[in-house]
């Protein structure tokens, strides 16, 4: 009887939002983080879960993976969930759920055939000090222990850093010229204090309105601008760096995502690096990400409205930045199903009301984020901006093989 109500309630919001699912924010806490205050949270509730649970330092954004927060992670932590008006009052229950029972209805044929669910996930990430220099492991070494491996990438919102925080620069990858044999002694050196493991890696100057792509195996020690994050739906990470901002990183991490078997083996922990990856001269040009229009700018402009690809580098998802101009209304067509976050702006989108809050309490509501199914996109989502000043700004986030990321 329950899973009748489920794909009743599924298929009324589907229903009733013409293609496009309402969603709520989803606050995730950080133990090991120092909010950088710059998500809209209010300033009292940063801390609202306790001391022992940390800062909120992200929101997740069309999220279907529960967050690895340790033995304290509450329930459906990380999840993203639908509301759904029943009769006047708020109703809410999980996406993953909802895609579980409608399938493709949402995410489309070809996504839920491949994978049988949401395969990505997107998230603000925002630490007032860097991360320590970690790595996510690719397919076969995240296979060893029952996950999957993780690529992401990053793009820094305007909207979202008026601050840099207290060191915003990223260390991407491990200098050429350094051998294996001397970042290995670092990783032998993680309970002795600082490793110096950056030592042996540059550091890169971030800049708002652009973003950066990281693959699997490649070390990086994340800045302190605030990032919105599209990346594979996963959490396997190791922390390679034992000292960040004076705060000694437990030997615990530096093991996470390492077959039991071998927890101890410096050697498993250098497989999980990509050298090649890490050693490109070519950094730079590799990696980095500027953004790119869909089409020529003047022929959208004339049409009220600029898109963007954001992030564009990897085959797991991709993401878009769409603004649409004061007073336009504009038809936008995708061939995929995306999850969008609300930058700055208000409007009409399809049946909704769309509007970007400046403040947020933990667990109020807001008309900021929506899920588009594949049918809506493809037949295109009208969005009309209903100020005579602001841009309508929004990012978008894909899933896996984008037909439309053609560059």
């Amino acid at each position: 009887m329950e899973t009748v109500e489920k794909v009743s309630l599924a298929e009324r919001a589907l229903e009733q939002g013409k293609g496009i699912l309402r969603l709520a924010p989803t606050w995730v806490p950080r133990s090991f983080c120092v909010p950088g205050r710059r998500i809209k949270l209010h300033p009292d509730d940063y801390y609202v879960l306790g001391g022992n649970r940390g800062g909120i330092d992200e929101r997740w954004l069309s999220s279907t993976t529960p967050a690895k927060n340790g033995p304290l992670t509450g329930e459906n932590e990380g999840l993203s969930a639908i509301v759904f008006n029943d009769g006047g009052k708020d109703v809410q229950f999980l996406l993953r759920d909802a895609i579980d029972e409608l399938k493709g209805a949402i995410i489309g044929d070809r996504l839920w055939n491949q994978y049988q669910s949401w395969p990505m996930y997107s998230k603000f990430f925002d630490n007032m000090g860097p991360l320590p220099h970690h790595v996510h492991h690719n397919d076969e070494e995240a296979a060893k222990i029952g996950q999957l491996g993780k690529p992401e990438a990053y793009y820094f919102p305007p909207q979202l850093n008026n601050h840099g925080g207290d060191f915003p620069y990223t260390f991407f990858g491990i200098t050429p010229g350094t051998t294996k044999e001397q970042v290995r002694e670092c990783l032998v050196n993680f309970t002795k204090g600082d490793n110096k493991i950056t030592n042996y890696s540059q550091a890169y100057r971030l800049e708002p309105g652009t973003g950066w792509d990281v693959p699997p195996g490649l070390l990086h020690a994340p800045g302190s601008m605030c990032t919105y994050e599209p990346q594979k739906a996963s959490d396997v990470f190791a922390m390679y760096q034992s000292l960040v901002n004076e705060a000694i990183i437990p030997e615990e991490l530096l093991w996470n995502g390492t077959p039991k078997d071998r927890i101890g083996d410096f050697d498993q922990l250098m497989e999980v690096l990509d050298w090649d990856l890490n050693t490109d001269p070519n950094m730079m040009t590799n990696r980095f990400m500027a953004p790119k229009p869909v089409r020529p700018v003047e022929e959208m402009e004339a049409e009220g409205y600029v898109e963007k690809w954001v992030c564009y580098k990897n085959e797991a998802f991709s993401a878009k930045e769409l603004t649409v101009l004061p007073g336009e209304t504009v038809t936008i067509k995708d061939s995929a199903a995306y999850g969008l976050i609300m930058m700055q702006g208000h409007g009409k989108m399809g049946v909704w009301d769309i509007e970007t809050p400046a403040l947020i309490r933990y667990g109020q509501l807001t008309n900021d984020e929506f899920f588009v199914s594949e049918s809506a996109a493809k037949e295109g989502v009208q969005i009309t901006n209903l100020s005579s000043t602001d841009p309508i700004v929004m990012l978008k986030h894909f899933g896996p093989g984008n037909p439309d990321l053609v560059l």
